[in-house]
């Protein structure tokens, strides 16, 4: 089938091509040149995005918002054999978790009073958790602990206000008091 078509039909159809022509090659349209900008800005980041992401995955590097909680914050660290420390992580990546200023929970038997009529029978104790500072062991850890990031189960950001944080607090003070030269 062979369609026929006016000369004028023609010359409108070549008109409407000429125009088109010219809106691409001039970037006729509002924002051609802004929209190859927000291109190249969005390639951009897209690139610092994923190099900070890989940076940080594949590297021992610690950068910020990447799970690299380097933090001032008292943190509870809980691991998959039951312990639980208390301290400030230094730094974290999928290698090691770095714990400073170290504390841990340690069951301690407190003697109960005796009576009088429970004189004749063994003395009963009750179980207190005592906070103890990482450091005074027999072995003389240094205060720093690598943690293998495989075996930490979760990490707890400490309130202020919570036990562990002012049980810490106040030791420090004693620590601090029991430094201070004697007047």
């Amino acid at each position: 089938m062979v369609y026929k078509k006016s000369r004028q039909q023609m010359s409108e159809m070549i008109d409407d091509d000429q125009e088109a022509k010219d809106f691409g090659s001039r970037g006729g349209h509002k924002g051609g040149k802004l929209g190859r900008v927000i291109i190249t800005l969005v390639v951009i980041i897209i690139i610092v995005v994923g190099g900070w992401y890989l940076l940080g995955r594949y590297t021992n590097i610690s950068l910020p918002g990447l799970g690299g909680q380097a933090s001032n914050d008292w943190q509870a660290v809980f691991l998959s054999n039951g312990q639980v420390y208390f301290g400030k992580i230094k730094a974290a990546s999928k290698k090691q978790v770095v714990l400073a200023d170290i504390y841990y929970l340690q069951v301690v038997e407190v003697p109960l009073q005796t009576t009088q009529t429970g004189a004749g029978e063994a003395p009963k104790t009750q179980q207190e958790l005592k906070l103890i500072k990482l450091g005074n062991e027999l072995h003389g850890p240094v205060d720093e602990m690598i943690i293998n990031p495989d075996h930490v189960l979760l990490t707890e950001r400490l309130k202020n206000d919570s036990r562990v944080v002012q049980a810490i607090n106040n030791y420090l003070a004693e620590q601090k008091k029991a430094a201070a030269p004697k007047k």
